[in-house]
């Protein structure tokens, strides 16, 4: 298991959650769901400008084992969705703190603290 980044915040659904300036957190998944997964074939990015609320489905990530709902980890709007994953969705099993998949500007960013920090998380996966 790869070290887990410090200056993230991790769901029980295996994403992962960093603020960004002006409200927006940047959302992946994590290296354990991505390791679970196995190769990643295909990603459904959600559209920009929806409305989303904190624990909502939002995006589907599929592997040649499964697919897999992602959530937000917060509300707000979606902002951004990082497109290359269209074409190259492997991104996210090379770099899988590095390839997020979409932004949300949150309407309240203090739901953060309801996640996981890393320590937690590892326990979490540790345990399964």
């Amino acid at each position: 298991m790869s070290d887990l980044p410090e200056n993230l915040k991790y769901a029980a659904t295996h994403e992962w959650a960093k603020q960004e300036s002006d409200n927006v957190v940047r959302v992946g998944i994590t290296d354990f769901a991505q390791q679970e997964l196995g190769d990643l074939v295909y990603v459904e990015l959600p559209e920009v400008g929806r409305k989303v609320e904190a624990k909502e489905q939002c995006a589907v990530v599929e592997s040649v084992k499964t697919a897999s709902d992602l959530y937000s980890p917060v509300s707000g709007e979606i902002v951004a969705v990082n497109d290359s994953l269209s074409d190259s969705p492997e991104q996210v099993n090379d770099a899988p703190y590095d390839a997020w998949i979409f932004c949300v500007k949150a309407d309240d960013t203090s739901t953060l603290d309801q996640l996981m920090d890393a320590g937690a998380y590892q326990q979490m996966i540790d345990a399964d």
